[in-house]
């Protein structure tokens, strides 16, 4: 069952945990954890990251195995639910956007980038699953983000354009388009918001489809379940995902560095590979053998904590 306060992993005893909150300025109030060092010396400036969660995800998840074992490698940590989601604040709920959830990133450097023991000029950004391509979309035009991971990450805003591995047909495109309108009609109306269909379906067995089962492992099962995890968006959320592209500017984050973490088998693993071939140098793709998608969510077995202690410790030197 989930642990203390739905958090999926047991605290560590030399960590120390903290909720904050902040607004972004969409004036929407940002629930968030900041991870320390148990002996953490708050009279000197230190390198920080910040983690950001899957696409559905929130910040008791794999965002926060994340923050807390950076922290306990020396780093402040901070990890937040998305805007309209989790504990954080906005209305209505579960709206997604691209502008929205790249600012959640802009924020948080904000927050960090004001406190006495925060480096402001070392500052990191890890984006999971979905919160790689708002990462990367920060970095592209906030340069206080000095070097950038991405663990197994999807481009959502392409994902939703084109469709998975850019296979969507035109008269595919139209037809959500044209049934978002509708939706948009009804909602205008008075219908109450509608929400996609769960990315992590509650009942799978072996005939489900392949990508969809190994979500539902993780979001719909003990292993991973937090209630404010449904893994779905407002219907309408979708007009601007396939609206507006996340990584046009990608090689403008050059010369801050970008590692792409992907799993040997994950089945994200063509956007990692495309947006490393977008980047520009310094860049470097990272396979974790062995290693699905929702792997490098919580196996802390697979989860390459060395490399990126490695890769920041470098670049917010």
């Amino acid at each position: 069952m989930p642990l203390a306060d739905n958090y999926i992993f047991d605290l560590d005893k030399n960590v120390i945990r903290t909720p904050v909150s902040y607004r972004t300025r969409f004036g929407i109030s940002i629930a968030a954890d900041l991870y320390l060092p148990k002996d953490f010396d708050a009279s000197r400036e230190h390198p920080a990251i910040i983690v950001g969660s899957p696409y559905g995800g929130v910040k008791e998840q794999g965002a926060g195995i994340y923050a807390q074992n950076l922290a306990l490698r020396g780093f402040v940590a901070l990890t937040f639910d998305p805007s309209y989601n989790g504990y954080s604040g906005g209305e209505p709920r579960h709206i997604s956007s691209p502008d929205v959830f790249v600012e959640d990133f802009h924020a948080a450097v904000d927050h960090l980038g004001t406190r006495a023991y925060v480096d402001r000029e070392r500052i990191g950004v890890i984006g999971m699953c979905g919160s790689g391509g708002f990462a990367l979309s920060a970095a592209q035009v906030d340069r206080r983000i000095k070097a950038v991971a991405t663990i197994v990450m999807y481009d959502i805003t392409r994902a939703q354009s084109k469709g998975w591995k850019d296979a969507q047909t035109e008269d595919e495109r139209n037809a959500i388009l044209d049934a978002l309108a509708e939706q948009r009609y009804a909602e205008f109306e008075g219908k109450e918001a509608t929400l996609t269909s769960r990315g992590a379906p509650i009942g799978f067995d072996e005939n489900t489809d392949p990508i969809a089962r190994e979500f539902g492992e993780f979001y719909s099962t003990p292993r991973g379940y937090h209630p404010n995890s449904l893994t779905q968006f407002t219907m309408t959320s979708s007009m601007s995902m396939m609206n507006f592209e996340l990584l046009t500017h990608i090689k403008s984050i050059s010369p801050r560095p970008i590692l792409f973490v992907t799993g040997e088998h994950a089945h994200s693993r063509y956007f990692s590979e495309d947006a490393h071939d977008l980047a520009a140098e310094p860049k470097e793709l990272f396979s974790v053998p062995n290693a699905g998608h929702v792997d490098l969510y919580d196996r802390t077995d697979l989860i390459p904590f060395d490399k990126l202690e490695e890769f920041f410790t470098k670049n917010l030197a």
